[in-house]
């Protein structure tokens, strides 16, 4: 399982060159060194659309209180150009090309970086990046609906989906079903469904 952060988002106002398919993969948490490297917590555990993305799009924290970066200037979005990116331990650092000094990567603190989806690189067979799963039909093996994907949940040795009904009911609650092969037969991006080995008793 290959995760990749939250849904795509469409901020109200943005300029044509933010991408229909946009992802947000991570947060600005810092500047790195002297020369205008910033830090970035990625919210993927495997966080390859960072390094396979030299457009890196960016939003100021919804968080009340956190000033907006004094980079981003004008109508949002920002598109960072970066020149260089690598991991360091739990982060990942990079240059751009419009973040030119210490103090310009400091006033980024807080900062969200989005990714165009078609930017990620392609996931190996039998993985899928977390987003393209959440809106999933789900049904079970003798085709009985037990509703949509809303989420996934990542409890270290596998993720788990969070299945809702149509309706939901006292009877007929959230259901998490563990991502592996013992319950999981097939994933259908283009049928827009996953089959599962699952009961509607269970």
């Amino acid at each position: 399982m290959t995760t990749a952060a939250r849904l795509p988002v469409k901020p109200a106002g943005a300029d044509p060159s933010w991408p229909d398919d946009a992802i947000e993969v991570g947060r600005i948490v810092d500047a790195w060194g002297l020369k205008g490297w910033i830090k970035v917590q990625p919210f993927a555990a495997d966080p390859q659309a960072l390094f396979s993305s030299r457009r890196w799009f960016i939003l100021p924290s919804e968080k009340a209180g956190v000033t907006r970066p004094a980079t981003v200037a004008g109508t949002l979005p920002t598109l960072l150009k970066i020149t260089q990116v690598k991991d360091h331990g739990d982060v990942v650092v990079a240059l751009a090309q419009e973040v030119p000094d210490r103090s310009a990567a400091e006033a980024m603190r807080g900062a969200r970086v989005f990714i165009g989806r078609g930017s990620f690189p392609t996931p190996p067979p039998d993985e899928f990046y977390w987003v393209d799963l959440i809106g999933l039909d789900v049904v079970n093996r003798e085709g009985v609906a037990l509703g949509k994907v809303v989420g996934l949940l990542d409890t270290g040795p596998h993720s788990v989906l969070r299945v809702m009904p149509a309706s939901e009911t006292k009877e007929e609650a959230e259901r998490l079903i563990p991502f592996v092969a013992a319950y999981v037969d097939e994933v259908s991006l283009e049928q827009r469904r996953v089959t599962v080995d699952w009961g509607l008793d269970y």
